[in-house]
């Protein structure tokens, strides 16, 4: 059979088998042992442990379950909640400042969680009911916060940017350098949005009705400062030479878990063991995904249906704007029924040797991918923040939360379009710190 042909039967019966309801991971194992056996022999088979171990075999995974575990501690206490109130004091003041102080709040908690349901959950469960209280429609309070939950995959440490990492073997430290100013782009761009959204509904003027006193806004900064300069300090010890990713996300770790029992007296063995069995369960799943991508990269790569497809896409006499469109569409789509890792631990084999042809940069797409994933997290049928959003808010309908986040899916468009125009804008910054990537 023709590789072409083959790798189309590969994408339908990989689509049938995930749409079954199977695990991602498991599925991806079924379907390459499936072709391996098919096309290839039982030999073929026996290749399997050993690629599936050594995808595994690898100290920068390391960082996975520790910024998983960092994140963890801090999603336990409520550090949200108070990240949200310190932001809420300092802006009351500013027009749109209860709008601004959620989305910021969100932005900071996705540098301290790196996870986005977490970030959802965290300051969803403080700024909706406030949001709500002050007279802003449930569509505006529920969407914003969906919208800046999804932050978590792209500020560092992101666990997906990671995980990109070592799916390409492009350095991590650069990855989460190029994310920063996209993050505070986006933000931007959401922070914008919102303002203008209250205006139009007639509710800006809501945003001002309590003044707070000095002591009042210096009170609360000593529970949140010390996680901010957490994630300072991680980001130091990363670009300052001083520590490996994994490294650093070690201390980063045991730092946010010694600051948790400091501040928020969370000295309960319960409540501990239950962010180790938690971060465990998320890090063992990501893992497991990882492992069976790299399966599944092999297989594909066995039976020549990489290699093809991308000599087959190189062939094409097309703009290579058109071929980054073309991969924009596939990855938003992808991004709508599968999780922001395994569609790049499947797809990053295929598409990298297409976008070192075209000449495009692996940290600048790395961006690209991230914001496509993000707009996953809030659009059916997954669309992870939105189902987040509705079980803290339940009697808000999750109709409402996907028609409050879809402006922000358009926010997230332009975001793209941007970095596409000005591609500077996710490249500057890791270039200026770390020199040219080689």
């Amino acid at each position: 059979m023709d590789p072409l042909q083959l790798g189309l039967l590969v994408a339908v019966v990989t689509i049938i088998v995930l749409f079954s309801g199977a695990p991602v991971a498991v599925g991806l194992l079924l379907v390459s042992a499936l072709f391996l056996l098919a096309f290839d022999g039982i030999r073929s088979l026996q290749m399997m442990p050993e690629v599936y171990f050594a995808d595994l075999n690898s100290f920068t995974m390391l960082a996975i379950p520790m910024f998983i575990i960092m994140g963890g501690a801090i999603a336990s206490t409520r550090a949200g909640a108070d990240l949200f109130e310190a932001l809420e004091r300092w802006m009351t003041r500013v027009p749109g400042g209860l709008v601004v102080s959620n989305l910021g709040a969100c932005a900071l908690f996705s540098a301290m969680s790196g996870s986005s349901p977490a970030t959802c959950a965290a300051i969803g469960k403080m700024g909706i009911p406030e949001m709500r209280k002050r007279g802003y429609s449930d569509e505006i309070a529920a969407g914003s916060i969906a919208a800046g939950g999804t932050l978590g995959i792209l500020i560092p440490p992101s666990v997906t940017m990671i995980v990109y990492g070592i799916a390409t073997e492009t350095s991590i430290g650069r990855l989460f350098l190029a994310g920063v100013l996209p993050g505070v782009m986006l933000v931007g761009l959401f922070m914008m949005w919102t303002i203008y959204s209250a205006w139009r509904s007639g509710t800006l003027h809501n945003l001002s009705q309590r003044r707070y006193s000095l002591a009042e806004r210096l009170e609360i900064l000593p529970r949140v400062v010390p996680f901010l300069l957490i994630i300072a300090g991680v980001l130091y010890a990363m670009y300052g030479g001083v520590a490996t990713p994994s490294e650093t996300a070690a201390v980063g770790a045991l730092l946010a878990l010694i600051m948790a029992m400091i501040i928020y007296k969370m000295w309960q063995p319960r409540v501990v063991w239950h962010v180790f069995r938690d971060s465990t369960k998320e890090a063992v799943m990501i893992m497991f995904i990882i492992a069976a991508a790299g399966v599944f990269a092999y297989m594909m790569s066995s039976l020549f249906i990489t290699q093809t497809i991308a000599q087959w896409i190189a062939g094409l006499e097309v703009n290579r704007w058109v071929l980054m469109g073309v991969i924009n569409i596939f990855l938003l789509v992808a991004g709508f029924f599968l999780p922001p890792v395994a569609v790049i631990v499947m797809t990053a084999p295929i598409l990298m040797p297409i976008l070192t042809a075209a000449e495009f940069d692996p940290y600048w797409f790395a961006v690209i991918l991230t914001i496509n994933m993000e707009i996953g997290l809030i659009t059916p049928p997954v669309g992870l923040n939105l189902y987040v959003i509705n079980s803290i808010a339940p009697d808000i309908s999750l109709k409402k939360v996907l028609m409050g986040s879809l402006p922000y899916v358009l926010c997230m468009v332009t975001a793209i379009i941007l970095l596409c125009l000005f591609p500077g804008i996710a490249t500057w910054l890791p270039t200026y710190l770390m020199g040219q990537a080689i």
